[in-house]
């Protein structure tokens, strides 16, 4: 408790992954495919410095994050990272590991017009994306005595900046989707309470 008699503040950490090693402009989502060693380096070793003693650690179970959060436990092993397939990137299904300029431009109009229930690839929709989010908020935030980290994807980051502004069971049309997302191997704070 601070002076006040408050409870401490806790915040949600979302740490997007360095960059992965991927030729630019390729569909990517739950393509499980490698970050940058280096890079992932680098940005662990600014997390560990930021990081708060007992936060609670837990990373998308694609190899990008897990590198991440092994790399962070190296450096601070009080940061045992737990896995959580919730906190993967969306599934682009068929797109996956395609250039987007391949991609039919009917197919991507087909998903802006309808955004949130539309599966890329016959992968996955926004909507399943969302409540996914939502639960490992609800899971991971209520009642949370110590910072909690997630390692995870841009797509994550901007489901949790549209849940918190909007709540659960809104969906988004494209034209209002969050754009902005941490760069690699950066992070946003949020409060969980």
């Amino acid at each position: 408790m601070d002076v006040t008699g408050a409870p401490p503040k806790t915040r949600l950490w979302l740490v997007r992954h360095a960059q992965p090693l991927v030729a630019p402009g390729t569909c990517y989502g739950a393509l499980d495919i490698p970050a940058d060693p280096a890079a992932t380096r680098a940005a662990a070793e600014h997390l560990a410095a930021a990081v708060p003693p007992q936060a609670r650690v837990i990373h998308s179970t694609l190899q990008r994050c897990e590198q991440l959060a092994l790399e962070l436990q190296a450096l601070r092993p009080d940061l045992a990272s737990k896995p959580d397939a919730r906190l993967r990137e969306m599934d682009f299904g068929s797109w996956e590991g395609q250039a987007w300029e391949s991609i039919a431009r009917s197919d991507i109009d087909a998903w802006t017009a309808a955004f949130a229930s539309y599966r890329p690839g016959l992968g996955e929709n926004l909507a399943a994306v969302l409540a996914r989010v939502a639960a490992a908020l609800q899971d991971h935030g209520p009642g949370a005595t110590q910072d909690v980290v997630w390692i995870t994807h841009a797509g994550v980051i901007r489901s949790v900046a549209w849940l918190k502004a909007h709540g659960n069971g809104v969906l988004p049309r494209s034209e209002e989707w969050p754009v902005a997302a941490p760069g690699w191997g950066q992070w946003e704070r949020i409060e969980l309470r």
